[in-house]
């Protein structure tokens, strides 16, 4: 097996790893932080299948900006 084929087993087992991590979370940051790492783990898988604006759109999008916009929503919350 080589890396290549090693990249694209690894990267869908650690997006479903990410993605039951986001939803077992309480804390709704450390939430926000794996949605923020499965998206970029998505980035990363779209790059490996050659669609790199793609790649670069979810990195933009999903990682960054909903990331930030998620974060400064859940800090103008109060929480207990």
């Amino acid at each position: 097996m080589t890396e290549f084929q090693a990249l694209h087993v690894l990267v869908p087992l650690l997006v479903v790893v990410c993605a039951v991590m986001v939803v077992f979370f309480k804390d709704l940051i450390s939430a926000t932080i794996a949605l923020a790492a499965l998206s970029l783990l998505l980035s990363l898988e779209f790059y490996l299948l050659h669609a790199p604006d793609v790649a670069i759109a979810e990195a933009a999008i999903g990682a960054a900006i909903t990331t930030a916009i998620y974060v400064f929503a859940i800090r103008s919350t109060k929480r207990t």
